[in-house]
This record gives structure tokens, sequence and C-alpha cells, in this order.
């Protein structure tokens, strides 16, 4: 799409700057800081063009979801006879970038049921959509994401299916262009992109992925799960539609929700169950730089087991099961984490030379609201989807499942908010995700840092200079006797007036490595902060308690270093504890665990073994990676 215009004749008439190329047309950003902004946004939102955010209610279109991200307030179902919404959500502060990411599968389908007059819109597939939506919720996802098919309503070689999917691929790339902020105030980045949404049969294991272009220039249609049910389909897709085409169409893929892909995210193995070769492995690097870590579905780090492992952080929004499709699985260290997960890929680079798991960390909401950036605790009304519905009543209670959260956001190192930089800065792996807070994390690693680096003005200069951000790859040491070494800083989310960010408790270091045997070893540590400050939250009123930090760096060199032993590292802050959604609603409603009788039963996860009253808010980095020459 061309920018309008306006901006392109401001754009002729600006004088030339020192900027990043672009790849299309824009005003370049006022704002340009070389040693790059933080940016926050969410990369995983579905609209009605969804079918389970439809199937829920969900009548938010992509420009009400962007509008929303820019600080309008948004209705939500469910909705009067007048069509007005009876609840609805705002944003304290806006987002810096969004992107609409409804599901490839059977978007023509949706809009087909939900377009009278358009052919198809009275089969009896759409009969049960419209009469029956929770019904056609299942079925319908079943045989999309499982079955890698349309639902019989598409005639012959789905092409009336193909053909209705092209509206609403034009609306979300419209909104896109409308929303983003080509002039140099450079206020607000969109996206556009989607969601491929596969899954595993027999374990209901998922491998859904969102597609991110880096600007306007975009595939004719979605590339979905039924075009080619394999990953390695998706990137062969679009690389030969979009990345190696001609023009300036270029795309990335982030795989989302590991936690609930009961292995098969990163098996290890290729899609077709075969050993991975090296090809398989490249392509999946080339693709895939970032993997998404934490969503209101749970968080995909690392697998906690009482008695079992050591790293109690690793409890944190922990789901109960280990797939997307509700089988009674629990989870294991193989389930899915990206802590196992990074450990194989330098695994399988010792036998095929490349990591195909080389991966950064982000986090959104996976909203099925149309409500990117919705992770406040205060103001959680649920995300949909998988979760309670909304679509005729309010419902009684919590309203989402007691297992499920707000979800986090995305954060880009970036010189400025644009298309390009962000894309960029996703590319690098200069990016990490936080629980929801906007907490400012830098991570960078060396191996000559000073030990008084973070008192010196100039210390991010001097980290760029002297090695590499979060992301990165450590050059081979400069002599035997070498340590990397790394500086590790944050700074606590500074919330609003009417409501100030927390304080954070300490900072960690994950340290994951390979022995010469290629057995995986890992260790946590605290480097800064006060992991026993005493912070604590009343679980009665929500009011916090204890001492914490606005600021926490340190210059922190592994003595334990071996430069034959491949490894990886990344930091983890964590904020004083706070009370979890789930314990802010439950004091609201009045309900007092000590009298079991009192406790109505819409309620009554309010007092169940599971409900987890106190959370601690975090960000993760993208690791730092080092491997041998050898």
């Amino acid at each position: 799409m061309k920018a309008p215009v306006a901006a392109l004749l401001a754009l002729l008439a600006a004088p030339s700057l020192a900027a990043p190329d672009y790849s299309e047309q824009r005003q370049p950003c006022s704002d340009y800081q070389t040693q790059k902004q933080a940016f926050f946004g969410d990369l995983h939102v579905h609209t009605r063009y969804s079918l389970d955010a439809s199937t829920q209610g969900t009548r938010t279109t992509p420009a009400q979801a962007y509008a929303f991200a820019r600080g309008e307030k948004l209705p939500i179902q469910p909705w009067t006879d007048e069509g007005e919404g009876r609840r609805s959500l705002q944003l304290r502060r806006p987002l810096d970038f969004a992107m609409v990411s409804d599901h490839s599968e059977l978007i023509g389908e949706v809009a087909m049921c939900n377009t009278p007059g358009m052919e198809g819109y009275n089969s009896w597939q759409c009969l049960v959509y419209r009469h029956w939506p929770r019904g056609a919720f299942y079925l319908f996802n079943a045989w999309a994401s499982i079955q890698a098919s349309h639902l019989g309503l598409c005639g012959e070689n789905d092409e009336l299916c193909l053909e209705a999917a092209k509206g609403p691929w034009r609306e979300m790339q419209e909104a896109a262009e409308a929303h983003y902020d080509r002039s140099a105030d450079c206020s607000f980045t969109t996206f556009v992109g989607y969601e491929w949404t596969g899954g595993e049969a027999e374990s209901g294991g998922n491998l859904h992925r969102n597609v991110v272009f880096r600007n306007a220039e975009v595939p004719p249609r979605p590339i979905s799960f039924i075009d080619g049910p394999a990953a390695s389909s998706l990137w062969h897709s679009l690389d030969q539609q979009c990345n190696s085409a001609d023009g300036a169409c270029d795309s990335l893929v982030i795989p989302h929700n590991a936690n609930l892909s009961a292995g098969y995210m990163y098996s290890g193995l290729k899609d077709d169950g075969s050993p991975m070769d090296a090809d398989y492995a490249r392509l999946r690097k080339q693709f895939e730089p970032l993997a998404e870590i934490m969503q209101h579905k749970g968080a995909s780090e690392c697998f906690y087991q009482a008695g079992v492992t050591q790293d109690e952080l690793c409890a944190f929004e922990q789901q109960p099961i280990d797939n997307i499709s509700g089988f009674d699985n629990p989870p294991g260290p193989e389930t899915g984490f990206l802590r196992e997960a990074l450990g194989e890929g330098m695994q399988i680079e010792r036998q095929l030379g490349v990591n195909p798991y080389q991966q950064g960390f982000i986090a959104s909401t996976d909203t099925h609201l149309g409500s990117p950036g919705a992770v406040e605790e205060d103001r959680f009304l649920g995300h949909g989807g998988a979760g309670v519905p909304a679509a005729k009543e309010i419902p009684p209670g919590l309203p989402d499942k007691l297992e499920y959260n707000p979800g986090g956001l995305a954060v880009l190192w970036a010189e400025e908010n644009s298309r390009d930089a962000l894309f960029r800065a996703m590319r690098r792996r200069e990016a990490y995700g936080t629980s929801g807070p906007r907490i400012e994390a830098r991570f960078f690693a060396g191996w000559d840092y000073p030990e008084n680096l973070c008192d010196q003005q100039d210390r991010i200069e001097q980290a760029y200079a002297g090695g590499v951000p979060m992301g990165g790859e450590l050059a081979a040491p400069p002599s035997a006797a070498a340590r990397p070494t790394f500086l590790l800083a944050a700074r606590q989310d500074s919330g609003t007036a009417d409501h100030p960010g927390m304080p954070l408790q300490r900072l960690q270091m994950v340290k994951s490595w390979l022995d010469a045997d290629g057995e995986r070893h890992e260790t946590v540590l605290d480097v800064a902060g006060d992991g026993g400050n005493g912070a604590g939250v009343d679980t009665a009123t929500c009011a916090t308690h204890g001492e914490g930090f606005a600021e926490l760096c340190t210059v922190w060199q592994d003595a334990d270093f071996n430069p034959q032993q491949p490894a990886y590292y990344y930091s983890r802050v964590v904020e004083n504890p706070s009370c979890r959604w789930s314990q802010r609603q439950c004091i609201a409603a009045g309900v007092s665990c000590d009298d079991p009788d009192s406790v109505p039963e819409a309620f009554a996860n309010c007092c169940a073994a599971e409900h987890r009253p106190v959370v601690q808010e975090r960000a993760w980095t993208s690791p730092v990676w080092y491997t041998p020459a050898s």
C-alpha cells in the first residue's frame, strides 16, 4: 500500500538525515537514538476474524484493536440489543507497536458465515456456527488445525473460501496502514501479520506460530496450516512468496505456547518425525529468530516440580497440562520449555554444525478480545479464546480460567519506532519479554568490561563497543585466560501517577552449558538486588510491604567458564511480590476462605489448592550464546 500523499510530500521536503534504510516510504523519525531505546508492544492479537474469538462474541475489528493499543476505550461482549458493549477496556498507557494476528485457517469461512448474501452463508456449517458457536469452536478448530482441511462449504479446490479470505486479509492490511504513524513523530507502529495454527493430532500439542511482515508488501492471502501442515512448509512458502521473491517483502516467524506443545514444538526432529538435517536446521534458524516466552495461557521459560527441580521461580504461571487440546497430561521438562529447547539446540549444533533453536525471547497477550497490551492484573476481564466465554452474559465469578493470566509484552531495542527498525531488532534478537510490567532491561556480553561499568555515564555506549547485546553471539576469547563478562541492568516500571510501578527485587543470571559428553547443565544466580529482602503482600488487602529497587545494575564475570564448552546466558529480572489478578477479584467479591460455607460457588476457585494468590512479575532478556571455534 502507498503512504498518504501528504506524508510523501513531507518526506520529499524533509532534510537528509542519517537514518536507517527504509523498505517503504516514510519520514525519518525525529527521535533516533544510536544506543537504542526500548519499545513496548503486543504481537499476538485476535479480532472478530479469528474463529475462536468470533464464536465467543468478539466483534472488535482490526482497526478498533489498533485504536485500543493507541489508548482508546474498547467496548467488549456481551452486547446489548442495540449493539453496545456491556463492558469496556482501556489501557493506562498506549503501546508503541502492535500486530493483529488473526488465524489464517478458516478466515474465509468466518467471513462467509457472518456475511448475509455471501455464497456459503446458508450452509449447514454456517448454521452450526451461528446457532451453536461453542460447538463450532471445537468442531471447526479440530478440522482445520488437526485435520488440515476446510469444512466442505468451499466449493471446488476450496476456491470459495480462499476468495472469501481475501476480504479480511485486505481489511487487516488497511487497518495496519491507517494506524501506522509514517510521520516524523513515529508515535505508533503496526505490523501486518497473522497466526499459522497447526497442531499434533495424537497429543493435542500446539504448533502455532505468528508470522510478522516487515512492511506493507505481503502475499495475496495468509499461508495456512491447511496449505501445508508442517512448519517447514510455511517457511518454504514464505520464502517463495515473500523473502526470496522480487520486491521488498520480508517476514519472520515466532513460535508460541511451547509450554502446551506436548514436546512437539522442539522435538529435535523434522516435522514428519525423521531425523533433523542441516538444511532443515538452517531454515528454522533463518525464519524463527524469536520465541514467545509468555502469554495468557502460561509461561514457557522452564519447568518446575517440587523436590525435582531447583529453580522455584520456574513455577511462575505454569500450566497443569502439556497440550492445547485439554488432554489431561501433566507437563514435564520435555514439554517444550525454552530453557530445555535452547540447550537441545546446542546439542544439535554439535552434530549438524547449526543451531536451529538459537532464539531470542518476546512475550505477548494472545488476547481474543482484540485488546493488545491489556496486561494489568487489576483490570483483567479474561482474554477469551479457550478461556471463559462471555458472548451472551457476563460470567459469574472469575472472568477466566484460574490457570490463565493477563499475558505479557514484547519489548524491542531499536533506534526508532519504525517498522524497519523494529523488524531489524527482531531479526537480530535484540528483544525481550515481560509478564506485563514495562520493566526496562539491558544485557550485554564481552571479554573485558570494567568492574565499575555501571557507574559510568556512557556505560551503554561502552557495552556496545566492547561486546554484543542480548540476542548476540560472543566472539572467540582473545586469550586462553579470558572470561566472558556481562553487563546486566534493569529499571522498574515507572507506572502512572495513579498506579505506580512495583520495585524490583533481584536481577538473575541464567547459564546453561554442555559438558564434554554433550550433557546439559544449568545454574541460576542472583547477581544484584536481594532475594531475601522481606518484601511481601497482604493477601487480604493486596497491600504490599518491604523495600525494593528502582534500578539494578551489575557487572558479572563467569569464573567457571570453559572455552571448550558451548553455553548460553540470559538475564531474569524479578519484581517484589504483588497480588495476582485472581486474588484481587476474590477480595473484591468478599470471599473468605476461612469460612468455606460462605464462598459462592462461582468463586470456589478462590479457595482451590491450585490457586496462586501472589505473583512476582518479571522480564526475560534474550540470551547471548558462546560457541567454541571447534
